[in-house]
């Protein structure tokens, strides 16, 4: 069984220093000392001849090219071989392995499951028919070409040419520049990449979503050729291959292993080091009680931080694609935390993880079952008429149909709705949209199908990660194989892998109606027997948008905003993305926020005439939730409700692993 390199106990004794660049393997025994005779005995050994000082050896090596290596680098090349067989033979076992592990698995249900290959048919098609715009393209790559040729040619004549800053990630250790071959490489990589990616960009008769499919996947196509993803082209990994004398391609073809193993024969790349990380231990550790549960959901009720509480609970509707947990990670970046001393009485509704008994659920289960129970059961244990509620990305998405559908049947509950993420109008939903035309929706059905009738946690991981490749997957396969470090103990990453199980009905449901048709704006998505109309909805909304979200951009969270035409609507964009955008605690001073209260046509003129502020936004929307909460009132204790207290935060289905 294949295992990762484990770290040596706490309280093991400190190992002496290694001299730099000498073998950690040990060293063949010392031969035996010769048994003398007498008549050895009587005749003394010759003198041993005096041994020149290591200055003296390392100039008689530098003036004599070809003497042979001394007894240390002999040593060091032969633990450089073993360790690069060692490595190799780690990397093929896994290998054989993972292929008799899907031996008698059914093949792919297609070789092209995106349907890449007609959208850079279209692509190349456009591209032929204008010649002029193909040779203006190739001059334009030949140029850059010889710029750079250029410039390699005076920096080989010992001119000192001046380089502008490295912006990519990738290439921000200095040894890509120090090497001229290195540093060639990698500007030739991106002068390249970016000629492709710009003249697949400058197609502008074909369909819109063809050729985003087509930039798409050529994105994905350059980013996975970047020479930092190789080892005999990544200068730093081939240092550290040197410095270890090839110990750190062992533990990466062990850290391979492993990650082959854990995904039963599938490369299940590790971000985080899982092992330093439990619920309920680590994270997820707000006090609270689960004070209801059934088949569908626990709800959990949070401690007060505070003698007073206002008056309307809080209660908080996370995605069903991840678990609640990313909003009480630890105790300093902890949402609930933060609500909960803000004198907020926090109500936490936890989805079950769906197994395949669960496959007919849609989204009138998750309405009638999940929202209105779970509003039912706040204002059965807090003894109050009204509740406010969040919506978190697709979470957000069923509460904005459920506010709909409560406004057609005159049903108040609900004061006030704070959205995080989350998408309404799915004309400008990103990248995602390439995942959900008919072609690929045929292809997730059969998938969801032959697993049961869900759709695997896995699936939607490896969807989310090829949205940001470079982040999500090159940089770990580089840390984790070509350097061979151990993935970080990062508790972000740790929570994104600890992904959940979607029903068949729900999940198509939602991919097709919303993805696929934009019926909810459209006032066509029929929900619990009705179709309804996001215009009907009247109460307060906080809408939150990130800067740099890729999974609901901020072009769709703003025209979301506006689809609720008659409400009061409040708008925030955040800096940074889909998770660190939301969880930015004020305590962290990151970041910024801009604030506009008008919302105007779209988002450029919103953003035009928005006010920057320094970091958190928090501490804006609670002011304004604070003014919708009701009055101030006695805490409220969890295990003194009406409702028995089940066991502990955070409950038993958030634990349920996929």
């Amino acid at each position: 069984m294949a295992r990762r390199p484990t770290e040596p106990p706490a309280d093991a004794a400190p190992r002496a220093p290694r001299r730099s660049g000498r073998p950690t393997s040990a060293k063949p025994p010392r031969p035996r000392a010769k048994a003398t005779t007498k008549d050895e005995d009587a005749v003394p050994p010759p003198p041993p001849e005096p041994k020149p000082a290591p200055e003296a050896e390392s100039v008689a090596s530098a003036a004599n090219p070809f003497d042979f290596p001394g007894a240390d680098q002999r040593q060091a090349l032969e633990t450089l071989s073993l360790n690069l067989a060692k490595a190799a033979m780690t990397a093929q076992a896994a290998i054989a392995e993972a292929a008799l592990s899907q031996a008698d698995r059914p093949a792919a249900l297609s070789p092209d499951p995106f349907n890449v290959g007609p959208a850079m048919t279209s692509v190349m098609s456009s591209l032929a028919s204008r010649p002029d715009r193909l040779f203006s393209a190739q001059a334009d790559l030949f140029n850059r070409y010889m710029d750079l040729w250029a410039s390699t040619a005076r920096r080989a004549a010992g001119e000192e040419v001046a380089s502008g800053p490295v912006k990519d990630k990738r290439f921000k250790d200095p040894a890509w520049a120090e090497n001229p071959m290195f540093d060639v490489m990698r500007q030739s990589y991106l002068v390249t990449a970016d000629w492709m990616n710009g003249l697949v960009s400058s197609v502008d008769d074909v369909d819109p979503r063809t050729k985003r499919r087509a930039e798409f996947f050529t994105r994905l196509l350059t980013d996975a050729f970047s020479p930092s993803n190789f080892l005999a082209s990544n200068p730093v990994a081939l240092k550290a291959m040197a410095e270890t004398n090839g110990e750190s391609l062992v533990r990466g073809m062990q850290n391979f292993a492993a990650d082959m193993e854990r995904g039963a024969g599938k490369l299940k790349i590790s971000q985080a080091d899982y092992g330093r990380f439990e619920v309920g231990v680590n994270v997820a550790t707000a006090p609270g009680q689960v004070v209801w549960r059934d088949e569908l959901f626990e709800l959990i009720q949070f401690d007060a931080a505070t003698d007073k509480q206002r008056a309307v609970p809080l209660l908080i509707f996370p995605p069903w694609i991840n678990k609640f947990y990313i909003l009480d990670l630890q105790p300093e970046n902890s949402m609930i935390r933060w609500l909960s001393a803000q004198g907020f009485t926090v109500f936490v509704c936890s989805w079950i993880n769906p197994d395949v008994d669960k496959a007919g659920f849609g989204f009138d289960e998750y309405l009638e079952k999940g929202i209105y129970r779970a509003v039912e059961k706040v204002l059965e244990q807090t003894g109050v008429r009204h509740v406010n509620t969040i919506g978190y990305c697709i979470g957000g998405t069923l509460m904005g149909a459920a506010l709909a559908h409560m406004a057609a049947r005159g049903d108040d509950r609900v004061s006030a709705t704070t959205f995080f993420a989350a998408q309404h109008d799915f004309a400008e939903a990103g990248d995602l949209l390439l995942f959900t035309d008919e072609h690929w929706l045929n292809e997730i059905e059969q998938q969801m199908d032959a697993a049961g009738g869900v759709l695997p946690g896995a699936a939607m991981a490896d969807t989310f990660n090829a949205l940001r490749a470079n982040d999500l997957i090159w940089s770990f396969f580089v840390s984790n194989y070509l350097m061979g470090k151990a993935p970080p103990a990062f508790d972000l990453l740790f929570w994104n892998a600890d992904q959940t199980r979607m029903p068949k009905a729900l999940h198509m449901s939602y991919l097709r109606s919303m993805y696929g048709q934009n019926a909810l704006t459209r006032g066509e998505f029929e929900i619990g027997g009705l179709k309804v109309d996001l215009s009907k909805v009247k109460i307060p909304l906080y809408f939150q948008a990130s800067r740099e979200d890729h999974i609901a951009p901020m072009n769709s969270v703003y025209r979301s905003a506006r689809a609720f035409t008659n409400a009061d609507v409040t708008l925030t964009l955040a800096g940074s993305g889909h998770i660190a955008g939301v969880v930015n605690p004020p305590s962290a001073n990151k970041y910024q926020h801009w604030t506009n209260p008008a919302l105007p046509l779209n988002l450029a003129e919103w953003q035009s005439e928005a006010v920057e502020h320094p970091g958190s936004w928090w501490n804006h929307w609670a002011a304004w939730l604070h003014d919708r909460s009701g009055e101030w009132v006695a805490a409220r204790d969890p295990k003194k409700g009406p409702l028995p207290a089940i066991e502990p935060a955070p409950g038993s289905y958030v634990k349920v692993k996929s």
